[in-house]
């Protein structure tokens, strides 16, 4: 059986969701199950940057138990970076494209899945997508259409929309 292993690049897909949707509270264990489509999951792996405490402590602590619900998911694992001040104040999030790209690169030279979806619209992807196809391994993009980059719809072998249609039963809009 077909083994999948999915990246999602959390600040990503939370803004594209906002910009197109208005909203980006969904129920990340369905969202799973859909893009895994059947296939044997090796494992989930979410990468995010926690807001500072000191600054926000609200959406700290809001961040904090959106992490630990994620956490309660089987087979998913949350991995966090960093956000570092700019001068000017401008917050930047460090470690977690990085991160994402040696996971997928690491995983797949080690032979962990044969299909990695990579949940995001950054094209800076595009890179380690053709160093894995290189390794012989398949690389889907589930998108918004929202941030979607041309360079990384050029790089993937296959692409999932995700839209309003998609996201039906998965969405909470009321939540």
């Amino acid at each position: 059986m077909e083994r999948v292993a999915i990246f999602i690049d959390g600040s990503n897909f939370y803004h594209c969701l906002k910009d197109e949707f208005g909203i980006a509270k969904l129920d990340m264990g369905k969202l799973v199950e859909k893009v895994r489509a059947g296939r044997d999951l090796v494992r989930t792996y979410y990468y995010n940057a926690p807001v500072n405490q000191e600054d926000h402590p609200e959406q700290y602590q809001s961040q904090q138990r959106f992490f630990e619900r994620l956490r309660q998911i089987p087979y998913f694992q949350v991995k966090l970076g960093r956000l570092e001040k700019r001068p000017g104040g401008m917050l930047v999030e460090k470690g977690v494209d990085l991160a994402i790209a040696v996971d997928m690169l690491q995983l797949a030279h080690r032979n962990v899945y044969d299909t990695a979806v990579l949940i995001t619209g950054d094209g800076d992807f595009a890179y380690v997508v053709n160093a894995i196809k290189d390794l012989g391994k398949h690389v889907e993009n589930a998108f918004l259409r929202t941030g979607r980059s041309k360079a990384l719809a050029d790089a993937c072998d296959k692409f999932v929309l995700i839209d309003r249609g998609f996201l039906q039963g998965i969405l909470l809009e009321n939540g």
